[in-house]
Protein backbone atom coordinates (compact mmCIF):
# COMPACT_ATOMS: atom_id res chain seq x y z
CA UNK A 1 0.00 0.00 0.00
CA UNK A 2 2.76 2.62 0.67
CA UNK A 3 4.24 1.83 -2.48
CA UNK A 4 0.82 2.59 -3.83
CA UNK A 5 0.66 5.96 -2.12
CA UNK A 6 3.77 7.22 -3.15
CA UNK A 7 2.97 6.76 -6.78
CA UNK A 8 -0.14 9.14 -6.31
CA UNK A 9 1.86 11.18 -4.38
CA UNK A 10 4.50 11.50 -7.28
CA UNK A 11 1.52 11.80 -9.47
CA UNK A 12 -0.23 14.51 -7.88
CA UNK A 13 3.55 16.44 -7.58
CA UNK A 14 4.18 16.02 -11.14
CA UNK A 15 0.56 16.99 -12.63
CA UNK A 16 0.75 19.85 -10.77
CA UNK A 17 4.60 20.99 -11.35
CA UNK A 18 3.10 21.81 -15.24
CA UNK A 19 3.64 20.05 -18.61
CA UNK A 20 7.13 19.16 -18.40
CA UNK A 21 6.46 16.30 -16.43
CA UNK A 22 5.06 13.22 -16.38
CA UNK A 23 5.14 9.73 -15.28
CA UNK A 24 6.09 6.75 -17.10
CA UNK A 25 3.16 5.31 -17.58
CA UNK A 26 0.95 9.09 -19.17
CA UNK A 27 1.84 9.37 -22.66
CA UNK A 28 0.37 13.12 -22.65
CA UNK A 29 -1.21 15.41 -20.29
CA UNK A 30 -4.74 17.44 -20.61
CA UNK A 31 -4.20 20.96 -22.34
CA UNK A 32 -6.70 22.77 -20.22
CA UNK A 33 -5.02 20.81 -17.01
CA UNK A 34 -1.61 22.40 -18.32
CA UNK A 35 -2.65 25.56 -19.03
CA UNK A 36 -4.31 26.51 -15.24
CA UNK A 37 -0.92 25.39 -13.79
CA UNK A 38 0.90 27.88 -15.51
CA UNK A 39 -1.97 30.77 -14.87
CA UNK A 40 -2.28 30.04 -11.12
CA UNK A 41 1.41 30.92 -10.55
CA UNK A 42 0.67 34.90 -10.22
CA UNK A 43 -2.66 34.04 -7.78
CA UNK A 44 -2.93 31.62 -5.74
CA UNK A 45 -6.07 31.41 -3.33
CA UNK A 46 -6.10 27.48 -2.25
CA UNK A 47 -4.78 24.41 -4.17
CA UNK A 48 -4.18 24.84 -7.91
CA UNK A 49 -6.32 23.43 -10.76
CA UNK A 50 -3.32 21.59 -11.73
CA UNK A 51 -3.40 20.04 -8.21
CA UNK A 52 -7.24 19.77 -8.24
CA UNK A 53 -6.92 17.67 -11.19
CA UNK A 54 -4.53 15.50 -10.19
CA UNK A 55 -6.09 14.70 -7.16
CA UNK A 56 -9.16 13.97 -8.52
CA UNK A 57 -7.46 11.46 -11.21
CA UNK A 58 -6.07 9.75 -8.30
CA UNK A 59 -9.19 9.17 -6.57
CA UNK A 60 -10.90 8.02 -9.99
CA UNK A 61 -7.76 5.56 -10.45
CA UNK A 62 -8.58 3.97 -6.95
CA UNK A 63 -12.35 4.44 -7.32
CA UNK A 64 -11.55 2.37 -10.77
CA UNK A 65 -8.86 0.14 -9.55
CA UNK A 66 -10.22 -3.57 -9.09
CA UNK A 67 -12.10 -3.44 -5.62
CA UNK A 68 -12.44 -7.02 -3.62
CA UNK A 69 -14.84 -7.40 -1.56
CA UNK A 70 -12.89 -5.70 1.27
CA UNK A 71 -11.08 -2.63 0.79
CA UNK A 72 -9.90 -0.87 3.62
CA UNK A 73 -6.61 0.21 1.86
CA UNK A 74 -8.31 1.74 -0.59
CA UNK A 75 -10.39 3.82 1.77
CA UNK A 76 -7.01 4.80 3.75
CA UNK A 77 -5.30 6.02 0.47
CA UNK A 78 -8.28 8.37 -0.24
CA UNK A 79 -8.66 9.85 3.27
CA UNK A 80 -4.33 10.30 2.83
CA UNK A 81 -4.99 12.05 -0.30
CA UNK A 82 -7.78 14.36 1.20
CA UNK A 83 -5.46 15.27 3.89
CA UNK A 84 -2.88 16.16 2.11
CA UNK A 85 -5.03 18.10 -0.14
CA UNK A 86 -6.40 20.19 2.74
CA UNK A 87 -3.13 20.61 4.34
CA UNK A 88 -2.05 22.07 0.97
CA UNK A 89 -4.73 24.37 1.12
CA UNK A 90 -4.38 25.09 5.02
CA UNK A 91 -0.22 26.57 3.88
CA UNK A 92 -1.82 28.42 1.16
CA UNK A 93 -4.06 30.02 3.18
CA UNK A 94 -1.69 31.39 5.70
CA UNK A 95 0.56 32.25 2.69
CA UNK A 96 -2.36 34.99 1.37
CA UNK A 97 -3.26 35.69 4.80
CA UNK A 98 0.55 36.83 5.90
CA UNK A 99 0.61 38.14 2.16
CA UNK A 100 -2.68 40.46 3.31
CA UNK A 101 -0.96 41.85 6.23
CA UNK A 102 2.02 42.91 4.78
CA UNK A 103 0.73 44.84 2.21
CA UNK A 104 -2.11 46.50 4.21
CA UNK A 105 -1.05 50.57 5.70
CA UNK A 106 -2.64 49.61 8.93
CA UNK A 107 0.36 49.77 11.32
CA UNK A 108 0.82 45.88 13.87
CA UNK A 109 0.65 46.56 17.01
CA UNK A 110 3.78 44.98 19.30
CA UNK A 111 2.57 42.04 20.50
CA UNK A 112 3.92 43.04 24.27
CA UNK A 113 1.75 45.80 24.17
CA UNK A 114 -1.72 43.62 23.61
CA UNK A 115 -3.71 42.95 26.29
CA UNK A 116 -4.26 39.51 25.07
CA UNK A 117 -2.01 38.06 22.62
CA UNK A 118 -4.81 36.29 20.58
CA UNK A 119 -7.98 34.58 20.13
CA UNK A 120 -7.55 30.89 20.92
CA UNK A 121 -9.36 27.58 20.75
CA UNK A 122 -9.92 24.58 22.22
CA UNK A 123 -10.33 20.83 20.15
CA UNK A 124 -12.89 18.85 22.29
CA UNK A 125 -11.56 15.87 20.62
CA UNK A 126 -7.22 16.34 21.71
CA UNK A 127 -7.60 18.86 24.16
CA UNK A 128 -4.96 20.96 21.71
CA UNK A 129 -5.08 25.22 21.64
CA UNK A 130 -5.54 26.20 18.15
CA UNK A 131 -5.43 29.88 16.18
CA UNK A 132 -8.70 30.39 14.55
CA UNK A 133 -6.44 29.47 11.50
CA UNK A 134 -6.10 26.06 12.77
CA UNK A 135 -8.93 25.12 14.47
CA UNK A 136 -10.98 23.18 11.25
CA UNK A 137 -8.23 21.25 9.51
CA UNK A 138 -6.93 19.85 13.15
CA UNK A 139 -10.13 19.01 14.15
CA UNK A 140 -10.97 17.37 10.04
CA UNK A 141 -7.47 15.57 10.91
CA UNK A 142 -8.70 14.40 14.57
CA UNK A 143 -11.67 13.36 13.59
CA UNK A 144 -9.79 11.09 10.62
CA UNK A 145 -7.69 9.49 13.53
CA UNK A 146 -10.66 8.57 15.51
CA UNK A 147 -11.36 6.19 12.58
CA UNK A 148 -9.09 3.91 14.19
CA UNK A 149 -10.96 3.29 17.46
CA UNK A 150 -14.40 3.75 16.78
CA UNK A 151 -15.28 3.67 12.89
CA UNK A 152 -19.36 4.71 13.74
CA UNK A 153 -18.33 7.54 15.55
CA UNK A 154 -15.54 9.26 13.46
CA UNK A 155 -18.08 8.75 10.64
CA UNK A 156 -21.09 10.45 12.24
CA UNK A 157 -18.58 13.21 13.38
CA UNK A 158 -17.24 13.50 9.70
CA UNK A 159 -21.22 13.85 8.33
CA UNK A 160 -22.16 16.48 11.05
CA UNK A 161 -18.78 18.76 10.72
CA UNK A 162 -17.45 18.24 7.34
CA UNK A 163 -20.32 19.35 5.72
CA UNK A 164 -22.00 23.04 6.18
CA UNK A 165 -25.34 22.37 4.69
CA UNK A 166 -26.99 21.58 8.07
CA UNK A 167 -30.52 20.56 5.52
CA UNK A 168 -28.19 18.36 2.97
CA UNK A 169 -26.62 16.85 5.94
CA UNK A 170 -30.68 16.08 7.35
CA UNK A 171 -31.77 14.75 4.14
CA UNK A 172 -28.63 11.94 4.48
CA UNK A 173 -29.66 10.76 7.64
CA UNK A 174 -32.90 10.65 7.27
CA UNK A 175 -32.10 8.27 3.57
CA UNK A 176 -29.44 6.61 5.48
CA UNK A 177 -32.09 5.83 8.79
CA UNK A 178 -34.06 4.42 5.81
CA UNK A 179 -31.70 1.74 4.69
CA UNK A 180 -31.65 0.82 7.98
CA UNK A 181 -35.15 0.76 8.56
CA UNK A 182 -35.92 -1.44 5.93
CA UNK A 183 -33.42 -3.92 6.73
CA UNK A 184 -34.39 -4.88 10.26
CA UNK A 185 -37.93 -4.81 9.17
CA UNK A 186 -37.26 -7.03 6.15
CA UNK A 187 -33.84 -8.57 7.36
CA UNK A 188 -33.78 -11.80 4.94
CA UNK A 189 -34.83 -9.43 1.82
CA UNK A 190 -31.32 -9.03 -0.30
CA UNK A 191 -32.63 -6.36 -2.26
CA UNK A 192 -32.41 -4.20 0.79
CA UNK A 193 -29.32 -5.09 1.99
CA UNK A 194 -28.07 -3.41 -1.22
CA UNK A 195 -27.44 0.03 -2.59
CA UNK A 196 -26.19 0.41 -6.18
CA UNK A 197 -23.73 3.31 -6.31
CA UNK A 198 -25.13 4.90 -9.62
CA UNK A 199 -28.40 5.50 -7.91
CA UNK A 200 -29.64 8.99 -9.04
CA UNK A 201 -30.66 9.56 -5.30
CA UNK A 202 -28.22 7.86 -3.77
CA UNK A 203 -26.00 9.58 -5.60
CA UNK A 204 -27.45 13.36 -5.16
CA UNK A 205 -28.55 12.75 -2.02
CA UNK A 206 -26.40 10.50 0.15
CA UNK A 207 -22.90 10.31 -1.61
CA UNK A 208 -22.47 13.75 -2.00
CA UNK A 209 -22.67 14.14 1.69
CA UNK A 210 -19.12 13.54 3.31
CA UNK A 211 -18.68 10.69 5.74
CA UNK A 212 -22.33 8.71 4.84
CA UNK A 213 -20.30 5.87 2.74
CA UNK A 214 -17.72 6.20 6.08
CA UNK A 215 -20.82 5.51 8.33
CA UNK A 216 -22.74 2.64 5.35
CA UNK A 217 -19.04 0.56 5.60
CA UNK A 218 -18.81 0.80 9.58
CA UNK A 219 -22.24 -0.74 9.43
CA UNK A 220 -20.94 -3.64 7.33
CA UNK A 221 -21.62 -2.59 3.91
CA UNK A 222 -18.50 -3.40 1.33
CA UNK A 223 -18.07 -2.48 -2.00
CA UNK A 224 -18.78 -5.19 -4.83
CA UNK A 225 -19.24 -5.11 -8.68
CA UNK A 226 -21.84 -7.07 -9.61
CA UNK A 227 -23.50 -7.62 -12.70
CA UNK A 228 -26.80 -5.74 -13.85
CA UNK A 229 -29.87 -7.03 -16.09
CA UNK A 230 -29.18 -5.92 -19.25
CA UNK A 231 -25.74 -4.52 -18.86
CA UNK A 232 -22.42 -5.87 -19.80
CA UNK A 233 -20.42 -4.02 -17.50
CA UNK A 234 -20.38 -4.67 -14.10
CA UNK A 235 -21.53 -1.92 -11.02
CA UNK A 236 -20.53 -1.05 -8.04
CA UNK A 237 -22.66 -1.80 -4.76
CA UNK A 238 -22.58 -1.42 -1.22
CA UNK A 239 -23.67 -4.93 0.20
CA UNK A 240 -24.38 -5.58 3.69
CA UNK A 241 -24.11 -9.73 4.69
CA UNK A 242 -27.58 -11.26 6.28
CA UNK A 243 -27.72 -10.25 10.23
CA UNK A 244 -28.03 -11.54 13.19
CA UNK A 245 -30.83 -10.30 15.12
CA UNK A 246 -28.41 -9.34 17.75
CA UNK A 247 -26.35 -7.28 15.15
CA UNK A 248 -29.86 -5.54 13.42
CA UNK A 249 -29.85 -4.30 17.65
CA UNK A 250 -26.81 -2.88 16.95
CA UNK A 251 -27.90 -1.40 13.68
CA UNK A 252 -30.65 0.72 15.27
CA UNK A 253 -28.67 2.11 17.68
CA UNK A 254 -25.86 2.96 15.58
CA UNK A 255 -28.57 4.37 13.26
CA UNK A 256 -29.37 6.14 16.59
CA UNK A 257 -25.46 7.63 17.61
CA UNK A 258 -25.87 9.37 13.55
CA UNK A 259 -29.60 10.92 14.30
CA UNK A 260 -28.31 12.30 17.53
CA UNK A 261 -25.31 13.48 16.01
CA UNK A 262 -23.83 17.30 16.06
CA UNK A 263 -20.83 19.02 14.57
CA UNK A 264 -17.86 18.83 16.58
CA UNK A 265 -16.78 22.91 17.34
CA UNK A 266 -13.37 23.89 18.59
CA UNK A 267 -14.82 25.64 22.27
CA UNK A 268 -13.32 29.19 22.53
CA UNK A 269 -10.41 28.91 24.73
CA UNK A 270 -11.35 32.27 28.12
CA UNK A 271 -7.64 32.36 28.05
CA UNK A 272 -8.27 33.06 32.43
CA UNK A 273 -5.57 35.33 33.88
CA UNK A 274 -5.45 37.22 36.99
CA UNK A 275 -3.25 40.77 36.96
CA UNK A 276 -2.40 42.81 40.68
CA UNK A 277 -4.15 46.20 41.59
CA UNK A 278 -3.36 48.55 38.55
CA UNK A 279 -4.08 51.95 36.99
CA UNK A 280 -3.92 50.50 33.77
CA UNK A 281 -7.07 48.44 34.51
CA UNK A 282 -9.03 50.09 31.65
CA UNK A 283 -6.63 50.39 29.06
CA UNK A 284 -7.10 47.62 26.20
CA UNK A 285 -4.95 46.87 23.40
CA UNK A 286 -6.88 44.15 21.31
CA UNK A 287 -5.52 42.41 18.78
CA UNK A 288 -7.00 42.01 15.23
CA UNK A 289 -9.24 38.85 15.88
CA UNK A 290 -11.68 40.89 17.95
CA UNK A 291 -12.56 42.91 15.56
CA UNK A 292 -14.97 41.98 12.49
CA UNK A 293 -13.89 44.58 10.46
CA UNK A 294 -11.46 44.51 7.42
CA UNK A 295 -8.26 46.06 7.66
CA UNK A 296 -9.10 49.37 6.22
CA UNK A 297 -12.12 49.42 8.35
CA UNK A 298 -10.15 48.92 11.32
CA UNK A 299 -7.83 51.96 10.16
CA UNK A 300 -10.60 54.20 10.19
CA UNK A 301 -12.29 52.24 13.60
CA UNK A 302 -10.21 55.44 16.04
CA UNK A 303 -11.57 58.54 13.32
CA UNK A 304 -15.26 57.09 13.93
CA UNK A 305 -15.45 56.79 17.08
CA UNK A 306 -14.25 60.38 17.48
CA UNK A 307 -16.88 61.29 15.25
CA UNK A 308 -19.45 59.19 17.15
CA UNK A 309 -18.96 62.34 20.35
CA UNK A 310 -19.94 64.79 17.32
CA UNK A 311 -22.92 62.80 16.82
CA UNK A 312 -24.18 61.79 20.20
CA UNK A 313 -24.52 65.96 20.48
CA UNK A 314 -26.77 66.24 17.95
CA UNK A 315 -30.62 65.64 18.50
CA UNK A 316 -31.72 62.37 17.58
CA UNK A 317 -34.33 60.23 18.23
CA UNK A 318 -33.59 57.21 20.55
CA UNK A 319 -35.05 54.73 17.43
CA UNK A 320 -31.96 56.23 15.49
CA UNK A 321 -29.07 55.60 18.57
CA UNK A 322 -30.38 51.93 19.05
CA UNK A 323 -30.17 51.32 15.20
CA UNK A 324 -26.93 52.65 15.59
CA UNK A 325 -25.47 51.16 18.64
CA UNK A 326 -26.60 47.89 17.01
CA UNK A 327 -23.97 48.97 14.40
CA UNK A 328 -21.68 49.28 16.48
CA UNK A 329 -21.95 45.92 18.45
CA UNK A 330 -21.89 43.85 15.39
CA UNK A 331 -18.61 44.93 14.38
CA UNK A 332 -17.09 43.08 17.08
CA UNK A 333 -16.80 39.02 17.22
CA UNK A 334 -14.93 38.80 20.97
CA UNK A 335 -14.84 40.75 23.60
CA UNK A 336 -12.23 40.96 26.15
CA UNK A 337 -13.87 41.70 30.34
CA UNK A 338 -12.06 42.43 33.34
CA UNK A 339 -13.22 42.24 36.52
CA UNK A 340 -12.09 44.10 39.61
CA UNK A 341 -12.17 41.77 42.73
CA UNK A 342 -12.68 43.59 46.35
CA UNK A 343 -8.97 42.94 46.93
CA UNK A 344 -7.93 44.91 44.09
CA UNK A 345 -7.28 42.13 41.99
CA UNK A 346 -8.64 41.51 37.99
CA UNK A 347 -9.26 38.58 36.52
CA UNK A 348 -9.23 38.69 33.15
CA UNK A 349 -11.08 36.34 30.13
CA UNK A 350 -12.39 36.36 26.70
CA UNK A 351 -15.80 35.82 25.51
CA UNK A 352 -17.86 35.70 22.19
CA UNK A 353 -20.13 39.19 21.54
CA UNK A 354 -23.04 37.36 21.86
CA UNK A 355 -22.09 35.12 25.12
CA UNK A 356 -25.19 35.57 27.44
CA UNK A 357 -24.85 37.11 31.38
CA UNK A 358 -25.41 33.45 32.65
CA UNK A 359 -22.22 32.72 30.84
CA UNK A 360 -20.13 35.42 32.22
CA UNK A 361 -21.38 34.87 35.82
CA UNK A 362 -20.47 31.27 35.37
CA UNK A 363 -16.75 31.89 34.43
CA UNK A 364 -16.70 34.16 37.43
CA UNK A 365 -17.62 31.41 39.69
CA UNK A 366 -15.28 29.16 37.65
CA UNK A 367 -12.61 31.27 38.57
CA UNK A 368 -13.73 31.52 42.57
CA UNK A 369 -12.70 29.44 45.65
CA UNK A 370 -16.09 30.42 47.18
CA UNK A 371 -17.89 31.19 44.05
CA UNK A 372 -21.02 29.42 45.24
CA UNK A 373 -21.71 32.80 47.01
CA UNK A 374 -23.60 35.31 45.72
CA UNK A 375 -22.44 38.18 44.09
CA UNK A 376 -23.16 41.29 41.82
CA UNK A 377 -21.17 42.12 38.82
CA UNK A 378 -21.35 45.80 37.89
CA UNK A 379 -21.00 47.20 34.97
CA UNK A 380 -18.83 50.53 33.70
CA UNK A 381 -22.32 52.48 33.48
CA UNK A 382 -23.00 51.64 36.95
CA UNK A 383 -25.90 49.24 36.09
CA UNK A 384 -26.17 46.12 37.69
CA UNK A 385 -26.06 42.97 35.58
CA UNK A 386 -28.37 40.04 36.59
CA UNK A 387 -27.29 36.49 36.44
CA UNK A 388 -30.54 35.01 34.98
CA UNK A 389 -31.00 37.70 32.67
CA UNK A 390 -30.38 35.85 28.78
CA UNK A 391 -28.91 39.31 27.64
CA UNK A 392 -25.95 39.51 25.01
CA UNK A 393 -22.34 40.82 26.13
CA UNK A 394 -23.32 43.07 23.40
CA UNK A 395 -26.29 43.94 24.21
CA UNK A 396 -25.09 44.64 27.65
CA UNK A 397 -22.18 47.46 25.84
CA UNK A 398 -19.83 45.43 27.35
CA UNK A 399 -18.01 45.16 23.48
CA UNK A 400 -15.00 44.83 22.71
CA UNK A 401 -13.68 45.21 26.30
CA UNK A 402 -14.70 46.37 29.81
CA UNK A 403 -13.29 47.01 33.29
CA UNK A 404 -16.47 45.28 35.03
CA UNK A 405 -16.71 45.57 39.36
CA UNK A 406 -17.53 42.38 41.45
CA UNK A 407 -19.13 42.77 44.99
CA UNK A 408 -20.39 40.21 47.34
CA UNK A 409 -23.44 40.41 47.99
CA UNK A 410 -24.19 42.47 51.30
CA UNK A 411 -26.61 40.44 53.05
CA UNK A 412 -25.21 37.44 53.13
CA UNK A 413 -21.97 39.12 53.83
CA UNK A 414 -23.40 40.24 57.07
CA UNK A 415 -24.91 37.66 58.17
CA UNK A 416 -21.19 35.24 57.34
CA UNK A 417 -19.54 38.37 60.28
CA UNK A 418 -22.24 38.16 62.76
CA UNK A 419 -21.97 34.66 62.54
CA UNK A 420 -17.94 34.90 62.90
CA UNK A 421 -16.76 33.87 59.99
CA UNK A 422 -14.11 35.06 57.89
CA UNK A 423 -14.18 36.68 54.35
CA UNK A 424 -14.50 34.11 51.46
CA UNK A 425 -11.58 33.57 49.69
CA UNK A 426 -11.40 34.71 46.05
CA UNK A 427 -9.21 33.32 43.02
CA UNK A 428 -8.22 29.90 43.06
CA UNK A 429 -4.63 28.95 43.96
CA UNK A 430 -3.98 28.34 40.43
CA UNK A 431 -4.66 31.75 39.37
CA UNK A 432 -2.78 33.83 41.64
CA UNK A 433 0.16 31.45 40.99
CA UNK A 434 0.29 32.84 37.24
CA UNK A 435 -0.51 36.37 38.40
CA UNK A 436 0.85 39.06 36.75
CA UNK A 437 0.92 43.15 36.43
CA UNK A 438 -0.51 44.77 33.30
CA UNK A 439 2.26 46.63 31.42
Amino acid sequence: MKKFLDDIKRDIKFKSAGPGKKLADETSAKPEAVQSSSSVKHSRHGPSEGAQRAGAAALARIEQHQRPKLHTSQDAIRNQVRRELEAEAAVLAEKDKAATAEGSNVPVKDPACLSVSGVYFTCPLTGATLTKSEREVHIKEAILMRFEEDAVEASVMMIHTFNKDREKVKVAVDIISKYVENICKNPTEEKYRKIKLSNKVFQEKVRSVEGSREFLQALGFTSVMLSVEGQEEEEEFLVLPEQSPDALELMKERRDRLQRGEPVRAQLDRQPQAFRPSANAQRFELPPEFYNLTAEELKKEQQQRSDLVEKNAMLRTKAMREKEEQRERRKYNYTLLRIRLPDGNLLQGTFYAWDRLPVLFGFVRESMVDGWQPFELIAPAGQKLQESEEIALAECNLVPAALLTFAWDAGVQADIAAAGGKPPTLLKPELLESIRTLS
